[in-house]
């Protein structure tokens, strides 16, 4: 898996504006137009484009430094090449061209709030019927406790940007045969901020932020089943200048049951009874979630038969009630039985009319479909 800060040859805890610098340097050296069309220099000149793409954005960098590259593939995959306006912005700076620069004013100092965090968590199946309350450990990005999030060493303070005067962009103006043009991009010294850090915190190195791992109690209520998802407000990653936390967001997956089978509210299960319990009929003992229920099984009854116990399922989420069981008949014929069985089974089934009547009346039936 690649390392965009081994791309952009930064350290972990690089600033922005360091980032920047660097990007620009290897984006010169390998862009195509520079390299004469040499495939390397455009597969190494994307790659940089990618590594800057999420590196220079601070929700990207932290979903990145949490996860690795397949946590923001899809930022990229998505957008192509089309969030590269800045960066590109930034190539008539470094291939000259006789542009000037001009200030205008704009900030990117507002309130941000900060990314969300997912987290995936496997509970057994009578968890999940039941509740449970589960402590968690999740990283995230928090103020650094040393700077306060300034990103300066204590007692130092962020300086206005001499290049853009704070106002965070600057206009570029270039002339060509078709006229005069000016854009206006993210001033690339202080990176949109208007202010620079001449001291960066030691701990931080700049960013403000650190990651840290937060242990989370979290009560998951009765109910809850596969793709249940549970949000907690205000425990994600740390805002930006002042803005509020993201929110955590719990993903659950319930793990089979030996026995029941659910389908939403309502459980599932297969009953083994005798055959005797099935002809004579009889009381049995059912398992329910919490307890065995007695259950009359009415003579004659067919294996593949299925019975109803109602509000023995799952307990509702929202408190509305439970769903039912539902339990299907299996009869158990004995591989082995004593002479004694033999015989009493023997004599009743020449007393018996009943199975001979079905026999004849199924056979009959076949014969009429054939003639």
């Amino acid at each position: 898996m690649r390392d965009f800060y081994e791309i952009l040859e930064v350290g972990r805890n690089a600033t922005l504006t360091e980032i920047k610098k660097s990007y620009k340097k290897l984006a010169k050296k390998y862009h195509p137009d520079l390299n004469n069309g040499d495939e390397e220099a455009e597969k190494k000149f994307k790659e940089i484009n990618i590594a800057y793409e999420v590196l220079s954005d601070d929700d990207k960098r932290t979903t990145y430094d949490l996860y690795g590259e397949d946590g923001v593939k899809q930022n990229y995959q998505d957008s192509g090449f089309g969030g590269f306006s800045d960066i590109f912005g930034d190539f008539f700076d470094m291939f000259g061209g006789g542009f000037k620069e001009e200030r205008t004013s704009y900030r990117k100092n507002s309130p941000k709030k900060g990314a969300d965090i997912r987290y995936d968590i496997n509970l057994e199946f009578r968890e999940a019927v039941f509740g449970v309350e589960k402590e968690i450990s999740i990283r995230r990005r928090d103020t650094c406790d040393r700077c306060d999030g300034e990103g300066t060493e204590p007692g130092t303070h962020k300086q206005t940007c001499d290049k853009c005067g704070g106002s965070g962009q600057v206009q570029m103006q270039t002339s060509s045969a078709f006229g005069r043009f000016i854009r206006v991009v993210t001033c690339d010294k202080c990176g949109g901020t208007g202010e620079v850090i001449e001291e960066p915190c030691t701990k931080c190195g700049g960013a403000g932020k650190e990651t840290t791992t937060k242990k989370i109690k979290i009560k998951i209520p009765e109910g809850v089943d596969n793709g249940t998802i549970i949000s907690m407000n205000g425990e994600g990653h740390a805002g930006e200048n002042g803005g509020p936390r993201g929110d955590l967001f719990i993903y659950i997956t319930v793990r089979e049951d030996a026995v029941f089978k659910r389908k939403g509210y309502d459980l599932y299960f297969n009953m083994p009874i005798t055959y005797m319990d099935a002809v004579l009929g009889g009381k049995i003992k059912v398992p329910t979630l919490t307890k065995l229920t007695e259950f009359e099984v009415p003579k004659g009854t067919q294996g593949g038969t299925t019975f109803k116990l109602k509000n023995e399922g799952v307990a509702k989420v929202r408190g509305t009630g439970k769903g039912d069981l539902y339990f299907t008949v299996d009869i158990i014929i004995p591989k082995k039985i004593t002479d004694e069985q033999k015989v009493i089974l023997e004599e009743l089934r020449n007393k018996s009319n009943t199975a001979e009547k079905e026999e004849k009346g199924f056979f009959s039936k076949v014969k009429e479909f054939f003639e």
